[in-house]
């Protein structure tokens, strides 16, 4: 039997795919990587997923697991080589429990995280991931990434959002680690393990998620900045006021507020252009009086301190939601520009302010006229620290004669003050081999030992990670 044949009786003729127009699979959210499948294969429950990963490893084909594909590493698509199987996780899509007493949802990987949302909502309850891909990616991809987003600065990364596993191993075993505790000793935390490997030592099938009441109230208002140290200032003085009622902190410089301008000109911008805008977020449980007499108090005293220039605080779920349309419409505008170069770093908030004065210095003087996107999520230390190339110059030309150089002085400026390369968005293979220079030879060999171990055909996304 054929690879394929073998294939299609694991899943249904219909759903293995291997002609035709594949660029849903094929090409990367931001179109830089263009794969070409053998097939793409479309299980619908966790013994297919198995009988897909047998017939692939019998016949030494290795697997690519997608979910919504709207990663920005490279991570999920096929090489060129027409050899790979993309194993889609769109079908399983599934809330297979929700668990209301003990605070806990089990979902399929394919579930869009949008959906795992309005989930938890019905039963009015929080999962508390939010980025600004949520109506495309899937639950399964956002764990294999160990997706950051808006919220982490009060409910932590999609690591501390998940308690339990299931998985299909790169022998076709399923460990059903489905658990909805908090608290389990028993040997090695295998849950961490998968929880942010990409698809390369094993492949998410379902996952049991954490909840969280509903805050009674959530208030979010936009403020303008003169410098990035009044913004670091405002965070301090926000957590001093707020507490752990500060649920998001976003940071936002003039260039990439300009260029959301210039793209969506529909979008209201209620504060005028400033050096640099924040985005404060707090949710809290004693009602909505309470949280805009806090939010209103914390403001005036940035304004008196001199930190904070202008204020607009949403009085509406729709305002609050405009609010947050114009941050997470920067990588949109910034795609409509054109390729650039792009950074997901982290470093101590008290290290951000110095970096980027350095590194901005550092940039222009080497490459005139670039345009300085930065934003992010100030609160965690999570900068989307991204370069433009000069107004005239053509987009791609620009990023093919000078990505290198730029990643290289960017990556090495994070490296001086202990931060690192990938905050969020993983490594795949766009940052593969800056992750040799970067991170430590003991753990490198740590984590190929661990690789060798759980996949040692390679069989499962090779050449990404490691």
């Amino acid at each position: 039997m054929s690879l394929l044949e073998a294939l299609r009786s694991a899943v249904g003729d219909g759903n293995v795919i291997s002609e035709g127009d594949m660029s849903a699979w094929e090409v990367d959210w931001r179109q830089r990587y263009r794969g070409r499948a053998l097939a793409v294969v479309r299980p619908a429950d966790v013994d297919a997923v198995a009988a897909v990963v047998l017939a692939c490893r019998a016949a030494g084909t290795s697997i690519v697991a997608q979910g919504g594909n709207t990663g920005l590493v490279g991570g999920s698509v096929p090489d060129a080589s027409g050899r790979q199987v993309v194993l889609s996780l769109a079908r399983m899509n599934r809330v297979r429990a929700v668990d209301a007493a003990n605070l806990t949802m089990t979902v399929e990987a394919g579930c869009v995280l949008q959906r795992v949302q309005e989930a938890a909502a019905t039963h009015g309850l929080l999962f508390a991931l939010s980025l600004a891909a949520e109506g495309s990616c899937t639950i399964g991809g956002n764990l294999a990434t160990n997706a950051g987003g808006t919220q982490v600065l009060r409910y932590g990364n999609a690591r501390e959002l998940c308690l339990g596993l299931e998985v299909v191993g790169a022998d076709g075993e399923v460990w059903h680690g489905l658990s909805g505790l908090r608290k389990d000793n028993t040997g090695y935390d295998l849950r961490d393990l998968f929880i942010g490997s990409e698809g390369t030592l094993g492949i998410i099938t379902a996952a049991t998620l954490k909840l969280h009441p509903r805050p009674a109230a959530v208030m979010t208002a936009l403020a303008s900045l003169p410098t990035l140290a009044a913004c670091t200032a405002l965070l301090a003085l926000a957590h001093e006021r707020l507490g752990p009622a500060l649920t998001g902190f976003e940071v936002m410089n003039r260039q990439s507020l300009d260029l959301v301008r210039s793209h969506f000109p529909a979008l209201r911008q209620p504060l005028a252009p400033a050096p640099w805008t924040v985005l404060v977020e707090q949710s809290d449980s004693d009602g909505e009086e309470h949280a805009a007499a806090a939010l209103e108090a914390l403001l005036t005293t940035a304004f008196e301190r001199g930190l904070v220039e202008d204020t607009a605080i949403a009085s509406s779920l729709e305002q609050a939601a405009a609010l947050w349309h114009l941050r997470e419409s920067i990588p949109l505008a910034q795609n409509l520009e054109g390729a650039n170069v792009k950074h997901d770093i982290a470093l101590p908030v008290s290290a951000i302010e110095e970096f980027v004065a350095a590194t901005d210095a550092e940039l222009t003087r080497h490459f005139p006229g670039i345009r300085m996107v930065d934003f992010g999520h100030l609160g965690d230390g999570n900068l989307h620290y991204n370069v433009q190339g000069p107004a005239g110059e053509p987009a791609a030309a620009f990023v093919a004669r000078c990505e290198a150089e730029i990643n290289a002085l960017v990556y090495d400026a994070v490296a001086r003050r202990a931060g690192s390369i990938s905050a969020e968005h993983g490594i795949g293979a766009t940052k593969r081999d800056a992750l040799v220079v970067h991170k430590s030879p003991v753990a490198l060999a740590m984590m190929r030992s661990i690789k060798r171990a759980l996949d040692p055909s390679g069989v499962l996304n090779p050449g990404r990670v490691l």
